[in-house]
């Protein structure tokens, strides 16, 4: 029985959009952080006097804010994979069970 109602959801074209869908754009996602986080571990290794830079006369440099951006970026952008998996992916789940299970 268990292997019908998995044979019905693999041959459900909204299933193979689905599994398209959320697999690019978590990998989209995924790339991003890891450049940007990758970036910044390459200028620390290479130009240490980028970051190393004082912000006026205090004695904050630019490693502090960029490092607090990457964070909050970080962030943001599991909020937009929650947002979209919440939204576009739970329709397209809910879907594809409505069709699945329709058919018993």
């Amino acid at each position: 029985m268990e292997s019908e109602l998995v044979k019905k959801i693999k041959s459900n074209p909204k299933y193979n959009e689905l599994v398209s869908k959320r697999n690019s754009f978590s990998l989209k996602l995924s790339l991003f952080v890891l450049a940007m986080f990758y970036g910044y571990i390459l200028v620390i290794a290479f130009n240490k006097e980028l970051l190393a830079t004082k912000i006026g006369d205090g004695v904050m440099t630019y490693a502090f804010p960029v490092g607090a951006a990457i964070i909050i970026i970080s962030f943001l952008t599991t909020l937009i994979y929650v947002n979209r998996a919440n939204n576009e992916f739970e329709d397209l789940t809910n879907d594809i069970k409505k069709q699945a299970l329709g058919d018993k």
